[in-house]
């Protein structure tokens, strides 16, 4: 499973410049997109849910199947446009069979903190490659 990209859900901050890199990068029209970032939460883009004092939200950035799987160019380390500009780290990107890629490193370093690991069904329209990671906190 080459070329796939890791999501630590609990990094995300929700700021979609995974979003606006891809788009900036490829100059798409502005009404298209190859991912966009879901608010887990309230049910509205940005909205927590809960009720005061305990409210709770987190983002996820999620790909379509119109991703292109770009591999960036020279300066990105041959990670995506995503991946490359995510400013909280929130993104890893590789082989996750090969064992001394940084997507492998960080996969069992997240394991070894109790994070759950997954992907989203394809029939959510869903690029593949993508593995989502995430703990409880």
């Amino acid at each position: 499973m080459a070329d796939t990209i890791l999501v630590n859900v609990n990094r995300c901050t929700g700021c979609w410049t995974c979003v606006m890199s891809c788009k900036t990068a490829y100059e798409l029209d502005l009404d298209t997109n190859r991912n966009f970032v879901r608010t887990i939460g309230g049910g509205e883009l940005d909205t927590p849910g809960g009720k005061w004092p305990n409210l709770y939200m987190k983002w996820m950035p999620i790909w379509k199947q119109s991703c292109i799987q770009c591999h960036g160019v020279d300066g990105t380390d041959n990670e995506p446009y995503c991946v490359y500009n995510c400013p909280a780290g929130a993104l890893t990107y590789g082989d996750p069979d090969d064992p001394e890629s940084k997507l492998a490193k960080r996969l069992e370093e997240l394991r070894d903190m109790e994070y759950r690991v997954y992907q989203i069904p394809e029939w959510e329209d869903t690029r593949k490659g993508v593995m989502y990671a995430e703990n409880g906190i």
